[in-house]
């Protein structure tokens, strides 16, 4: 398997992929929406979510490279190969036991954990929330253990297995919606998501890593560098940002609004979130191994040499992402959305939030590149700070505007803390 040297290379391959996985993405909104449109089935499916969104960043899973990566280059430098791999296998084996524990408990408890979340719902919903998370909940083991193996292949710069894992889960779960609508309804997205979480996220890492990576399990809760690792760890843990408190704000807010109204929002974010996908995690992704290693190296300069260029270069893109999907909301919803029970109204509700949310796409895409200036450094306490502040000083915004504004009162909740949330974040890395 070749190694992919040069950011621009490695981005342009993540970039073809996540806008490949985002348009099958779209695919099966478009399912989604055809089936079901904006109903308390679609806020069942969306909630279903919560429980496993939460567990994931309680395990950094989104962000797991972004902890393990910095370390592993560091132990590879100072003790060699045989010492980072024993890493990735006490990782593997400690997080892996983890996951599977918290899981279950979760599963257990999901019940009262929903109806606790969503109370507003009617009890059919909140029973299809129940039974919904129950399905999804499992596939976490898998992105956790998988993220794992992939964080090493990326830390070696191998970026395939990142680039067909999403194609893989999205198909997988397109294919369940499909092929098994007509005996479990909209369960079968769920039972696609779950099956696409092991053929994907776990299972490619794993085709991948053959004569590359060593797969060894190893646990060892008081291993050194493994405490080390969850020191590095614990901010992305236990901290939040307002990216990720956004989307929960939109379902918890959301639900206690109109029926459709989780649905309503969701729909939105999945199309705002392409280019934020596309040029901000693809950019940044592929960024990380180089930015890490230079530190790691102690060639700061060469270092903010390279995050400029790439910041300036995601700047310009998400401009120009920004005001396109601001300029062509409307038909960008109604060519994607507007089938069978979405309907016209959906399709104007729909476009408006788009429309407010493409304000904020270019602070997104500059938040996803600029954080990797701390990451790279093992700094991941200052960013948890600024995002947990900003995301609990949020929650009065949200109330007030989604009383107020309804639906567009979410979208501008999240427009309003993210700006705030990048200023101060841009200001800490020039002062640096």
């Amino acid at each position: 398997m070749k190694k992919t040297e040069n950011i621009a290379t490695a981005a342009m391959i993540l970039a073809v992929s996540i806008l490949a996985s985002r348009l099958l993405g779209y695919v099966r909104e478009m399912l989604l929406a055809y089936k079901f449109g904006a109903s308390g089935t679609t806020d069942a499916f969306y909630a279903a979510f919560q429980i496993p969104d939460i567990l994931n960043n309680m395990l950094a899973g989104g962000e797991l490279s972004i902890a393990f990566i910095p370390l592993y280059h560091r132990i590879m430098a100072k003790h060699g190969e045989e010492a980072a791999q024993k890493l990735m296998a006490t990782l593997l084996g400690n997080m892996g036991a983890l996951v599977i524990l918290m899981t279950g408990l979760l599963w257990y408890y999901a019940d009262p954990l929903i109806r606790f979340q969503f109370p507003n719902f009617d009890e059919k919903t909140t029973q299809a929330t129940i039974d919904l998370t129950r399905i999804v909940l499992p596939a976490q083991i898998f992105f956790i253990t998988g993220g794992i193996i992939q964080a090493v292949l990326l830390a070696h710069k191998h970026f395939y297995a990142a680039a067909l894992a999403p194609l893989v889960y999205n198909l997988c779960t397109i294919l369940g919606g499909v092929l098994l609508y007509d005996s479990y309804g909209i369960a079968g997205f769920s039972i696609g998501t779950l099956i696409g979480a092991v053929l994907g996220p776990f299972l490619m890492p794993v085709l991948f890593s053959y004569k590359h990576i060593s797969l060894k399990i190893r646990i060892a809760p008081a291993d050194k560098n493994f405490l080390i690792y969850l020191a590095i760890a614990a901010p992305l843990m236990f901290g939040t940002t307002l990216l990720t408190l956004d989307e929960w704000y939109g379902r918890w807010f959301g639900a206690l609004l109109a029926t459709g109204t989780v649905a309503h929002i969701s729909y939105a974010r999945r199309l705002m979130q392409v280019p934020i996908a596309v040029i901000g995690q693809a950019i940044g992704a592929a960024a990380l191994p180089t930015l890490s290693k230079l530190w790691a190296e102690g060639k700061t300069v060469e270092l903010n040499k390279t995050l400029l260029g790439t910041l300036k270069t995601g700047i310009a893109l998400s401009v120009l992402a920004g005001a396109g999907f601001f300029a062509l909301a409307q038909p960008i919803v109604a060519l994607v959305y507007e089938h069978g029970k979405f309907t016209s109204t959906d399709t104007i509700i729909v476009a408006g939030l788009t429309a407010l949310l493409a304000f904020a796409i270019p602070g997104w895409i500059v938040q996803q590149i600029i954080s990797r200036a701390f990451y790279a450094r093992g700094d991941t306490i200052r960013p948890m700070i600024l995002g947990s502040l900003l995301s609990v000083a949020a929650i009065p915004l949200y109330l007030y505007l989604s009383k107020n504004y309804s639906r567009a009162g979410i979208a501008l909740a999240g427009e309003q803390g993210l700006k705030s949330f990048i200023i101060k974040l841009i200001s800490k890395v020039i002062k640096r």
